[in-house]
């Protein structure tokens, strides 16, 4: 995927035209717009310069952020000899010959930074190819991904490199970038002060889509400054970003959910809304929902899990963008429902203790009986009728008699959970008095 302020092609003639974005380039890293947090002189990078120290790297982070600029400059920083491949075009032949070239600089006296763009979408096996000359020295990689690299790289190379997160730029690392692109043009945006901030909202966070939709506007023929509706009119909003099968799924899911667990209605219908509009299946959105019933609001609202199934049997009979409406709903009855997890830690704790203890025996005395061989072993043997004892309860033990009885179930003074707790208490103190 392409970056900001990608290397330009080698051989073209000065005078040739080059979109603004490759006109503002950085040429020193003192020149990079936002990524303080990398570059600062106490961040990582900072630090790594200062010392002369420069290790093998991974940027993380979305488009239009840097990466491709960071890395070129950082070879430019240290004399290394800068070389620029994407995994997207390389296969093992290329490779072979990248790393040959990189033995023969050594050799006098060079290193080399290989930059490897989308570096995720090597194999396995082809970042094992990585570690030998980077332990050797021969290279000093510098990957970029857009995805999470704990999931997408390998640990042996992840251990030889440091991730550094690369973040969207803000919208005054982006107000930043427009006033050097106006310099650049030598004329203002014809915009006023709403469209403008409309224009590097529309940017989402990506300064190089910022640049080619300044560099739309600023060759409109105007006579007045334009508002947001007339901006809107002659541009379209970028979509947004959003990979239905990478980290900005999971991270807008991870979102709804502490969204809804934190009884926030307002947050919870935002984060839904920005997975529909980013092409979230409907589907995966409702069953996701009656997952929060279940885990976070469990027996407290018993309502709850039921309301979420209408909601999805909702969406299935009606479809978009009608049936989308009840599984807001569902959203929202969720975010302001009595919240409890104690069923959910209830079966937890019984799928361990059962781990735990799985070959254990139920007590003899709840087994049936249906042979005389079984009766004489005793099965059925002093069972009692709880229907016959005094309140319908006899106090029997029904765990294996071989295993202390564990406390499994321990509802929360909320909701309708609060109720149960009065009949859990009531029944421990039974059978305390029944045994």
């Amino acid at each position: 995927m392409a970056d900001l302020f990608d290397t330009a092609s080698a051989g073209v003639p000065d005078n040739a035209p080059r979109p603004l974005a490759d006109r503002l380039r950085p040429r020193k890293l003192a020149d990079v717009i936002g990524q303080d947090q990398v570059l600062g002189p106490e961040a990582p990078l900072g630090v790594m310069l200062a010392s002369g120290s420069l290790t093998s790297l991974v940027f993380w982070g979305p488009p239009g952020v840097g990466k491709t600029t960071i890395a070129r400059l950082l070879a430019d920083e240290t004399d290394l000899h800068f070389v620029q491949i994407s995994a997207i075009f390389t296969g093992v032949p290329e490779l072979r010959k990248v790393f040959e070239a990189a033995k023969h600089r050594r050799t006098n006296g060079q290193g080399t930074l290989l930059f490897v763009d989308e570096i995720h979408r090597f194999n396995k096996a082809q970042q094992d190819g990585f570690l030998p000359h980077m332990e050797d020295g021969t290279i000093l990689l510098v990957g970029a991904t857009t995805e999470n690299p704990s999931f997408e790289l390998n640990a042996a190379l992840l251990s030889r490199a440091q991730v550094l997160v690369l973040e969207r730029l803000g919208l005054a690392d982006l107000e930043r970038l427009a006033q050097r692109a106006e310099k650049e043009l030598d004329r203002v945006l014809p915009l006023d002060g709403a469209a403008r901030e409309a224009l590097l909202e529309m940017a989402d966070g990506d300064g190089r889509a910022l640049l080619n939709l300044i560099e739309q506007v600023a060759a409109w023929k105007v006579d007045k400054k334009l508002d947001t509706d007339a901006l809107t009119t002659r541009l379209m909003k970028r979509a947004a970003k959003y990979d239905k099968g990478g980290d900005e799924h999971y991270n807008l899911i991870s979102a709804l959910h502490k969204s809804v667990r934190g009884s926030d209605p307002d947050a919870a219908l935002y984060w839904f809304a920005r997975m529909l509009t980013g092409g979230e299946d409907p589907r995966y959105l409702a069953r996701r929902i009656a997952r929060m019933a279940v885990e976070d609001i469990g027996l407290a609202d018993p309502q709850a899990q039921g309301i979420c199934v209408q909601a999805w049997e909702t969406y299935e009979r009606l479809g978009s963008p009608e049936g989308e409406l009840a599984l807001a709903q569902a959203v929202t009855y969720l975010a302001l429902a009595p919240k409890s997890n104690a069923g959910y830690v209830a079966f937890k704790a019984a799928m361990k203790e059962a781990k735990r203890t799985g070959s254990e025996p139920p007590p003899k005395h709840i087994l049936n009986a249906p042979t005389s061989l079984m009766k004489d072993q005793g099965y059925g043997d002093g069972y009692a009728y709880d229907h016959d004892a005094e309140d319908g309860f006899s106090g029997q033990n029904y765990f294996p008699d071989g295993i202390k009885r564990p406390v499994l179930y321990q509802p929360v003074e909320r909701g309708f959970e609060r109720e149960l707790k009065r009949r859990l208490d009531y029944f421990s103190k039974l059978r305390k008095k029944r045994n």
